[in-house]
């Protein structure tokens, strides 16, 4: 982040370490494929310029990381880390240097540097938005490729990869470039500020994001899901879904991929009966009517397997599925719930209830991680905080990943907050370290302490949303209705003795 070529060297070396945890999956072979599958010319990732992409992908999750500051602390930041740090010596070389970078005249009033040689915030704002997007999907799915390579057995059951698509909404800074590119949502109270729809296809079995879009809110779920399964799905994967994206395109999009799907049952949905497979397993036909004709290239019809079930306490319900066979998927596998356990003692849920796992992956990210909070006032500003917040959980996911291989834990049985905490806790520790003290004592102790924080299962757990109640319409018959005279309450009656 600076341009002096001294400092710069000093600073890429505090850079390195301070994303030490991370620092053996973002290596610069990693940045340099991310680059050339999203277009890019390879020297823009390690260019003199010191907003290049990697410094920029360390700001994205540095501002991740650290969401009590804002963009300008976290740039400021830099400044802190040189001074304490034992090479820097600010003085008169320094001063000499910057004379020299002028060529001997005052500093003008437009120069991105300030007056320690560091970049401004508004240099940094100008680099984010001409940062391509393109670059973040190309890092992640780099990232994501590797992952599965060292990790296969942990995405795949009952010979599926195993996945869950579910979106949410991004509540944003109400400026009036965010209002007017990604949109508000309304409701009964109203109008909503700004808000972004958000749509994520993740790995439910160790809760690590695959692949995501972000977008307008007027740009609906299932339409965003339909790119993602065009984009990451394969042949054999089993795609969890929830009620909401029950899409007659969408389950042939899968099915066209020869992979697979699982969805709840849609009320008043009209089925008509081949043959029973069992005891409230039913195989069915549904051909949906299609006066828009908007499925005219498609088949008529699909056949989908229906598993009706009802655990004590719930009301009845049934999932559908394109694994017709019973023989490879029974239905007990499908409805099972957390109350059975393995050999070693860890709880088996059944396999459409591990679809809940990507609601958990949204409150770690919103809440726990802080991207509920998001700063940005400029949709450019958005997708690169965004993008650092996903590319931060995925490392630290995969940091969990790792603690748990070693100590013959379930990833699931960590706690992210926790193993957050623990990353930033050992972070000044890592800043003064050895490259050597730090691979062979510190990362190790990192996954030991991580491994100590144990969530225990509790299955059975029922959670009812509480009932909201529903305002008035309108701010005047609200003001009316409180205007309004009461009644007099009549006055019983006594009688006497």
């Amino acid at each position: 982040m600076f341009m002096d070529e001294r400092k710069s060297t000093v600073w890429n070396e505090v850079r390195q370490q301070d994303i030490q945890v991370f620092v053996r999956w973002l290596t610069p072979n990693a940045f340099m494929t991310a680059a050339a599958r999203a277009g890019l010319q390879e020297w823009r990732c390690f260019s003199k310029n010191p907003l290049c992409l990697v410094n920029l992908i360390w700001l994205g999750i540095a501002a991740a990381l650290h969401t009590g500051f804002n963009f300008g602390q976290v740039l400021t930041r830099t400044l802190k880390l040189l001074e304490d740090h034992e090479c820097f010596r600010p003085g008169q070389a320094g001063e000499t240097c910057r004379k020299r970078d002028l060529g001997g005249k005052e500093r003008k009033k437009h120069d991105p540097r300030t007056e320690h040689d560091t970049v401004t915030e508004e240099a940094f704002v100008q680099a984010r938005k001409r940062m391509p997007p393109n670059f973040w999907f190309a890092l992640l799915g780099l990232l994501v490729e590797k992952f599965e390579t060292e990790h296969s057995n942990l995405l795949r059951v009952y010979g599926f990869r195993l996945l869950a698509i579910d979106g949410t909404r991004l509540d944003l800074p109400d400026a009036a470039r965010n209002r007017k590119h990604f949109g508000a949502a309304r409701n009964a109270r109203g109008d909503h500020g700004p808000q972004a729809r958000m749509t994520l296809l993740q790995f439910p079995l160790v809760r690590l994001p695959c692949l995501y879009e972000l977008g307008p809110v007027s740009v609906a779920e299932i339409t965003m899901a339909g790119r993602l399964v065009e984009s990451a799905l394969r042949a054999d994967d089993l795609t969890l879904l929830d009620a909401g994206f029950w899409s007659y395109g969408l389950l042939w999009k899968i099915q066209q991929r020869q992979a697979h799907f699982a969805i709840r049952l849609r009320r008043g949905l009209k089925l008509q009966k081949i043959k029973r497979l069992g005891p409230q397993d039913m195989l069915m036909r549904w051909t949906p009517k299609d006066s828009r004709r908007k499925w005219r290239d498609l088949p008529r019809s699909i056949e989908l397997r229906v598993i009706r079930y009802r655990v004590r306490g719930f009301r009845s319900t049934a999932i559908v599925t394109n694994v017709l066979d019973p023989q490879r998927l029974s239905r007990q596998d499908w409805v099972r719930l957390t109350t059975e356990a393995d050999a070693e003692g860890r709880l088996l849920p059944g396999l459409y209830h591990r679809r809940l796992e990507i609601e958990t992956t949204y409150r770690e990210l919103k809440v726990e991680q802080g991207m509920e909070k998001l700063r940005s006032r400029t949709p450019e500003s958005v997708n690169f905080e965004v993008a650092g917040h996903v590319l931060l959980y995925l490392l630290v996911r995969w940091t969990i990943v790792e603690a748990a291989i070693k100590h013959r834990l379930d990833p699931l049985e960590l706690s992210f907050l926790a193993a957050l905490a623990e990353i930033i806790d050992m972070q000044q520790a890592l800043l003064c370290a050895s490259p050597e003290w730090a691979e062979q004592k510190l990362l190790p102790r990192l996954l030991e302490r991580i491994a100590q924080h144990r969530v225990r299962r509790r299955p059975g757990r029922h959670y009812p949303r509480k009932k909201k109640r529903r305002p008035l319409k309108s701010k005047k018959l609200r003001q009316a209705r409180k205007s309004r005279p009461r009644p007099a309450r009549p006055r019983k009656k006594t009688t006497k003795a």
